[in-house]
């Protein structure tokens, strides 16, 4: 079988997780996994395009990695006696649901909650996304040497504390799941502000992965519907003066309906399997499919997006969840209604956002000098960038 180049490189290293996640459970290292699976990958890389792919090309890689990790286990005699008796236990081509079960320990071990957060998003992205090390820290604008010793940091932790490769059991799975939504929720944030493709590329690919491992969990299927809704307006965000795109100004004719329809009916899934209050991913995308499904601005449905940030407050609530709330009633009532709301969330006086949106609804009310002190407070609490000058440039105008 012959394979273009992309395509190749794509199939080997979604094969190449699967492979690393069963070759973890057999030999109980992270590391000599690691190693063995990139070994097996650039054998791939060198014989596949000159000998076609083989037939089965996880199984090919599942050999290719284990005669590795057999070798190197040879070689270091204290731990032959222990790891020699586990590797026969490797089959060639584990079935479907051994594969599943070995995919989830390994995105659970990632993201236990003993890591750091940075060490789960570094951990991630290097063992689940397959990315390098130099790949991580570009990501990630880390040095290289800095993205190096967080991983090795991270896997020594692993096995330093015990960690066990397992799936989290019935009554630790919401709380742990919800730790891995968030960890790849993070990846998408830290690639969608800074415009960075390859991690948003990433963190979808993840949410992807957790979908078709629990393709009836409401939190995954949330998450993804929520960074699908997001990532189809990928192409609007910046305006051409290279400041951000306000939702009101996006060319929505360029947003990418076949990711807005999968998001949308992935909310419908949630939803109906959702028993009692709604996870907040799912109601999240809830609101971004209320934006994504509008022909234009104007017609926004505002009564469905402020329902929703009621049902968000039920079960999140957060006096930034208030916020955006009060943001969605300026749109229907206007900002003589909305900014007492805004003023009444005095406990986000340290955050820049609540400052940017009473800037902005000062300025639409015609008080040009509160506008722009707002504007300064959101400066000094920390806005900054493109918003900044966007939000500088409406208050001045």
């Amino acid at each position: 079988m012959t394979v273009a180049g992309d395509t190749l490189a794509r199939l080997i290293r979604d094969e190449g997780t699967r492979v690393l996640a069963t070759l973890v459970r057999v030999i109980g290292s992270v590391d000599l996994a690691e190693d063995a699976v990139q070994d097996a990958v650039v054998r791939a890389l060198e014989t596949w395009p000159r000998d076609g792919v083989p037939d089965n090309p996880r199984a090919w890689l599942l050999v290719t990695a284990r005669r590795r990790a057999v070798d190197v286990l040879r070689r270091e005699a204290k731990r032959v006696g222990k790891e020699a008796d586990a590797m026969p236990l490797a089959d060639d081509d584990p079935p479907p649901s051994v594969i599943r079960d070995d995919l989830l320990r390994l995105v659970f071990t990632c993201c236990h909650p003993c890591l750091s957060v940075d060490a789960q998003v570094a951990l991630s992205l290097r063992t689940l996304g397959g990315l390098s090390t130099a790949e991580v820290a570009r990501g990630l604008r880390l040095p290289e040497a800095t993205a190096a010793k967080r991983l090795t940091r991270a896997k020594q932790k692993i096995a330093t504390a015990g960690i066990p490769y397992r799936v989290p059991a019935a009554d630790e799975l919401p709380e742990r799941l919800s730790g891995v939504a968030a960890t790849v929720y993070l990846i998408f944030n830290e690639g969608y502000a800074g415009a960075r493709a390859p991690l948003v590329d990433e963190a979808v690919r993840l949410a992807r992965l957790l979908a078709s491992l629990m393709p009836d969990e409401p939190t995954v299927l949330g998450l993804l519907a929520l960074l699908l809704l997001h990532d189809a307006r990928r192409c609007t965000r910046v305006a051409d003066d290279g400041l951000p795109a306000l939702l009101a100004d996006q060319d929505r004719s360029l947003w990418d309906a076949v990711l807005i329809q999968e998001g949308v009916l992935l909310v419908g899934r949630a939803l109906r399997r959702t028993p009692s209050a709604p996870n907040p991913y799912v109601v999240e995308a809830a609101i971004a499919a209320c934006h994504a499904l509008a022909p234009t601005y104007a017609s926004t449905n505002w009564d469905a997006v402020i329902s929703w940030y009621d049902v968000l407050f039920t079960v999140r609530p957060s006096p930034v969840v208030s916020l955006n709330r009060a943001a969605a009633i300026a749109e229907r009532d206007g900002a003589a209604v909305a900014l007492p709301l805004v003023d009444a969330l005095e406990a986000l006086a340290d955050y820049p956002w609540w400052h940017a949106t009473r800037a902005e609804l000062l300025h639409r009310l015609g008080n040009p000098c509160e506008a722009r002190a707002a504007l300064e407070l959101a400066e000094a609490t920390g806005l900054g960038g493109g918003h900044a000058a966007l939000l500088r440039r409406r208050v001045g105008e």
